[in-house]
């Protein structure tokens, strides 16, 4: 998987455009990207940042910061979610559904410890965070 692939917010106004192939691609159970998304469950694409480039509306692009870890990214006119900076880990976490064209392949589940919503998938589900991202590494049931 490399490539292209452009995503929006929700009116329009902030445009990104990722290149290559993410890092990594699966799913965060923890309460923060829950409460974030809306959703019981996030899906999350995480790219160099590098490859992950603002194309249109800048100015319209805010930063909310609740911790070191996650520099949450929105845009200022609609409210639509776009990404999280993670500076701890080097990567931008590009949502999912910001780039609808992106052939979605999860392969872990990460902070299964908290989940609302059990998932029968087959991927590994690790409890917190893989150890080299300062988790515990564990694996949780499915």
């Amino acid at each position: 998987m490399s490539g292209s692939y452009k995503g929006a917010c929700f009116c329009g106004a902030v445009e990104i455009t990722v290149t290559g192939a993410p890092n990594a691609m699966g799913y965060c159970h923890c309460r923060s990207c829950r409460s974030w998304s809306g959703g019981p469950v996030n899906a999350f694409s995480l790219w160099s940042p590098d490859a992950v480039k603002v194309t249109k509306g800048a100015e319209h692009l805010a930063t909310y910061a609740k911790t070191e870890m996650s520099h949450r990214q929105f845009c200022s006119k609609c409210g639509g979610h776009l990404m999280a900076q993670h500076p701890p880990l080097q990567m931008v976490d590009v949502f999912a559904a910001t780039i609808p064209e992106l052939d979605f392949q999860p392969a872990v589940h990460v902070n299964y410890g908290e989940t609302v919503l059990r998932m029968k998938d087959g991927l590994p589900k690790l409890k917190d965070f893989p150890a080299e991202f300062g988790g515990s590494g564990e694996m949780a049931a499915e």
